[in-house]
């Protein structure tokens, strides 16, 4: 494994690179951001105040779904935010610093039981009443422009950034690039960039992990590990990464899915997937399960010892995860293309805005 030191210059060296731009290390400018409040009623429609689409689904592409400490269900769905509570569906109009729609990947929830939202428009904060979105504005716009893809938020409050023009880390208050080295383009996506970041997680021990389109990284605090090619991986293309129950990682790439014990690399799809598929979206469940698609429509579990593909036809369409997320509820929950489905029963249901819920 490659290993990136970050060093950290001493006073001297700073000044002396500020005049004679010979420093070993990037110097981090902060990006500037500006800051609106918009109240929850402000921007909120009820689900039977718009137009059907396409059987009332709840949106023509959901991107994720998580769960609150309430129980209520949020949606990121490529035509803006949504929640369901007692009181029913609701959408939430947020729009990009041009007026735009916004397409939301990422959903969270800190301590305090505020929600982030990362989305092409940038990042947003609900907590409970307001929304506040924070706008990058310049002719870069990193959380705009090909848009934010990926974000968690670590054990001391720091939310981490994935874009497709790298990673960055956020306060609240200060936007700052972290430094990935750049990978390649996957030209089997629509989208692809060299600093293309697709998902981040925190692992037990606090680590940071990216993956990205040079292999996955991991960020202890000081050191930054790379895991690739040369250790093992049959791609460096890395869709997801996740921590596993037992402490193991499970990485999914173009070409399969590897398990990482964390000094080596096991492709435990190699004898399922013999032309080396690409495995998209995982999902440990609380039994240990682990859930995941293969070529986009291909659902498939695993208990340890057995693979079983899920049978995911409904009607003449066949599901196109994007996300599998499993509620308070035990239910699990594939959301992508053409809306939001349950596997319930060995049976996929689609819930549309009339439920089931």
């Amino acid at each position: 494994m490659f290993i990136y030191h970050r060093i950290k210059a001493s006073y001297l060296t700073l000044i002396l690179s500020l005049f004679f731009n010979l420093c070993v290390q990037q110097i981090k400018a902060s990006v500037p951001i500006k800051i609106t409040k918009y109240h929850q009623d402000s921007i909120s429609l009820k689900a039977e105040t718009l137009p059907e689409y396409h059987g009332n689904q709840i949106s023509g592409v959901v991107r994720t779904v998580f769960q609150d400490k309430k129980g209520n269900l949020w949606f990121g769905t490529q035509n803006g935010l949504c929640r369901y509570d007692k009181n029913g569906l609701v959408y939430f109009l947020l729009k990009d610093w041009n007026g735009r729609t916004v397409t939301v990947h990422v959903i969270i929830e800190d301590k305090a039981g505020n929600i982030w939202i990362g989305s092409s428009g940038g990042i947003a904060k609900y907590d409970g009443n307001y929304f506040t979105v924070y706008h990058v504005y310049h002719e870069k716009d990193i959380l705009t422009v090909g848009g934010l893809w990926s974000m968690a938020m670590d054990k001391k409050g720091m939310l981490w950034i994935g874009t497709t023009q790298g990673v960055y880390t956020f306060d609240g208050k200060t936007l700052l690039p972290f430094e990935i080295p750049e990978g390649k383009i996957d030209s089997t996506k629509g989208i692809s960039t060299t600093k293309m970041i697709h998902s981040i997680i925190e692992d037990s021990d606090g680590k940071i992990w990216f993956a990205t389109n040079g292999g996955t990284y991991s960020y202890d605090g000081n050191t930054l590990t790379n895991i690739s090619k040369k250790d093992g991986l049959q791609s460096n293309f890395v869709n997801q990464i996740m921590e596993a129950k037992d402490g193991n990682f499970w990485i999914s790439t173009t070409t399969g899915l590897f398990k990482y014990n964390g000094s080596s690399l096991t492709n435990i799809t190699e004898k399922l997937l013999k032309n080396g598929e690409s495995v998209g979206c995982i999902f440990e469940d609380r039994n240990g399960t682990l859930w995941f698609s293969v070529n986009k429509r291909d659902i498939y579990s695993y208990n340890g010892k057995v693979f079983t593909k899920i049978e995911s036809k409904i009607g003449d369409f066949r599901l196109l995860p994007f996300t599998i997320y499993q509620d308070k509820q035990d239910r699990l929950w594939f959301v992508g293309l053409r809306g939001a489905y349950r596997f319930e029963n060995n049976n996929f249901i689609n819930v549309t805005r009339n439920g089931p819920w």
